[in-house]
């Protein structure tokens, strides 16, 4: 089975919808250390990532601004000293999208 972080990229339209919870459920464990968080009714995937300073945590934020840049999906990124927490949902479907598990694990990738 592919890596989420190996799978084409689907271009949303106005027929793309949120993923199923058992979709949600099967991609959701092919992750390290994501959850599922709710911002009001809203399905997000959520990770806090550790630093060891400021400077490593803007550079990893950094890292996910080039990604989200290059394929036009952007997160919600808090970074403070020694932590960043990511935030990935599509905004268009109104939860999760199979594109933000993709970005997930290219976050992830980041640190590798």
């Amino acid at each position: 089975m592919k890596r989420l972080s190996e799978r084409a990229f689907e271009k949303l339209n106005n027929a793309s919808k949120a993923l199923k919870n058992n979709e949600v459920l099967e991609y959701l464990h092919q992750l390290d250390n994501w959850i599922i968080a709710k911002e009001g009714e809203t399905s997000q995937l959520h990770k806090s990532y550790k630093f060891k300073n400021f400077i490593e945590a803007l550079e990893f934020t950094n890292r996910i601004g080039a990604i989200a840049e290059e394929y036009n999906h952007h997160p919600a990124i808090l970074t403070e000293w020694g932590k960043v927490e990511v935030r990935w949902w599509t905004h268009s479907v109104g939860g999760l999208h199979l594109n933000d598990f993709i970005m997930a694990e290219k976050s992830d990738g980041l640190l590798r």
